[in-house]
């Protein structure tokens, strides 16, 4: 049966191949590393990039372990033991509005008595949405849960929907993808199974976002465009900051702040009771922030 160790350097080698895809993306431009030691046990290297095509994105690996801090073992209901969770994390923000935020994650969590799960996920937050993008994104990571299992695409899509979303703005996130937690012995998978699914949801990442950022990276836009940019940053980080699991969980566990906080923009807006013109591109990407879509 597969390791926690063997899925941790499989995790840092999906870094750098991530990493590599997208320098070629922007053009060489290049990640800054930080190599960073939790004081209660591991570290992680963390990679940041600002460039031309990416404004801030972030790219970071992890692998830590020690005593589990009291509140988690409180809110995911577990019984006293150490822990060990390592995995990769990833947001990106494009500079030009027509190309969309992404993000992924992929993780695996193991106790010293004996539990364990993999989680993970990847979801696409256009500025403006477009059918034809949506159905592309949505068709790639059906094919990919397809591989493993004929469930999981509409399983993990609706998670995703229930997840990525600001109750208190009654919206999605974005578009939605797929996202899964928990995945563990009462799966229809086995172990090495869910490693092989978990690794299939890693190498999509870089081939998918690079065909969707490729197609729009040029394209022109106006001072208009950037200003609903901003604005729509604004509800990202409404959503990772408010609910996000794994900012609490990074937090929480005493991870290093620069990098749980990586996944926030460089620049984001929040205009009062902004309401976009009638028959806008923007009003009708409002219109699609909802659950149940189905994009294919």
């Amino acid at each position: 049966m597969v390791t926690k160790e063997e899925i941790a350097e499989w995790f840092k080698e999906l870094q750098d191949n991530i990493c590599a895809a997208l320098e070629n993306l922007d053009s060489g431009s290049k990640f800054r590393e930080d190599i960073w030691n939790r004081e209660g046990g591991g570290g992680g290297r963390t990679r940041i990039i600002e460039g031309n095509v990416i404004e801030k994105g972030g790219v970071n690996f992890s692998a830590v372990h020690g005593q589990t801090p009291q509140n988690i073992l409180s809110a995911l209901k577990l019984d006293e033991a150490d822990f060990f969770a390592t995995g990769v994390s990833i947001v990106l923000h494009p500079s030009n509005p027509n190309v969309p935020i992404i993000h992924m994650n992929v993780r695996y969590f193991e106790m010293s008595n004996g539990t364990w799960w993999f989680g993970g996920g990847i979801d696409l937050t256009p500025h403006v949405i477009e059918e034809d993008e949506a159905r592309y994104f949505h068709k790639t990571l059906k094919s990919a849960c397809d591989n493993h299992h004929p469930d999981y695409y509409h399983r993990f899509k609706e998670w995703a929907d229930d997840y990525f979303y600001n109750k208190h703005r009654k919206e999605t996130r974005g578009i939605g993808g797929i996202f899964f937690d928990r995945l563990s012995i009462n799966e229809p998978l086995d172990k090495n199974q869910l490693f092989e699914f978990v690794k299939k949801v890693g190498n999509t990442f870089a081939p998918l976002y690079c065909t969707l950022a490729e197609k729009k990276k040029d394209l022109h836009y106006t001072e208009d465009d950037k200003q609903w940019q901003n604005l729509r940053r604004g509800r990202y980080v409404e959503f990772n900051l408010v609910y996000d699991k794994g900012t609490k969980f990074g937090l929480d566990t005493d991870g290093r702040v620069e990098s749980i906080l990586m996944s926030l923009p460089k620049t984001a807006g929040w205009e009062y009771n902004y309401v976009p013109k009638a028959g806008s591109r923007e009003e009708n990407t409002l219109k699609q922030l909802k659950k149940g879509i189905n994009w294919i």
